[in-house]
């Protein structure tokens, strides 16, 4: 109790933990039922609004991520009311984010591999969660003395170098590190030197004259997809569930 006391409830982190556990077993309670759905289990059913269209649980999932997200706004970082409104708000986005795969696609890809995506973004927003639980602030701001915090010429200086390594490490198609890079500089900084993903803005954009450079992109890329592909699948697979099989392609008669 001394842990929490002192590590969440006064630096008023109590609502953003709420929010989190909400998400997580949200999302995990969710696709409890959507797997028992599909294997035909259990009193489940999907539901269908008027004209039998089938109604995602995105939306009430944006519905309550909208109710939540000002409640907290408004309530601060104390209090009941800021509580119940996080709550909401982790309720909503585990909602949302449970089929994100079908709000990119704009296509019901939940049981395919398309519909990974939606593990993916889950995983990858509890971690970023997690770490600022555990004291991380974005843009490495935390990283700062205190000299360096009574200037904000070397505030701003710290925020935009850190900004500037992400925003690097996105155009070389390294999206979660990207990400993961605003909480931790140094992933981004890592990211940002290192070779870029052959079909990247980057790799077009510098390594158009460039053959070495774009050879030894795409063989990095190749062992990275050989080494880490099958293992992430399996893992996204044991959380949300195994896509249906793809009906393999016919060959055309020419």
């Amino acid at each position: 109790m001394g842990w929490l006391e002192r590590n969440i409830i006064e630096p008023g982190k109590l609502p953003l933990l709420l929010a989190l556990l909400a998400f997580v077993l949200t999302f995990v309670i969710t696709r409890a039922i959507t797997r028992l759905i599909r294997a035909g289990k259990g009193p489940f059913r999907n539901i269908s609004g008027s004209g039998g269209v089938h109604v995602h649980h995105v939306v009430p999932g944006v519905i309550l991520t909208i109710i939540g997200g000002f409640g907290a706004v408004a309530g601060g970082q104390h209090g009941f009311g800021s509580c119940l409104a996080a709550v909401l708000f982790g309720i909503g986005a585990g909602l949302v984010l449970d089929e994100f795969a079908l709000v990119l696609h704009l296509a019901d890809v939940y049981w395919t591999p398309d519909g990974r995506k939606s593990v993916e973004m889950v995983v990858l927003t509890a971690s970023l969660v997690g770490l600022l639980l555990l004291g991380f602030s974005p843009l490495g701001v935390d990283d700062l003395s205190e000299d360096q915090q009574d200037n904000r010429a070397a505030v701003l200086g710290n925020i935009l170098v850190n900004f500037a390594f992400a925003l690097v490490a996105l155009f070389k198609g390294k999206l979660r590190l990207a990400v993961v890079g605003l909480v931790i500089p140094l992933v981004a900084l890592v990211a940002a030197v290192r070779l870029a993903r052959p079909a990247s803005p980057w790799a077009k954009r510098f390594y158009r004259n460039r053959p070495r450079a774009r050879a030894r992109s795409g063989l990095r890329a190749y062992h990275h997809d050989r080494r880490w592909a099958g293992p992430r699948r399996a893992f996204q697979d044991w959380i949300g569930g195994a896509p249906d099989p793809q009906p393999a392609r016919s060959l055309e008669r020419r």
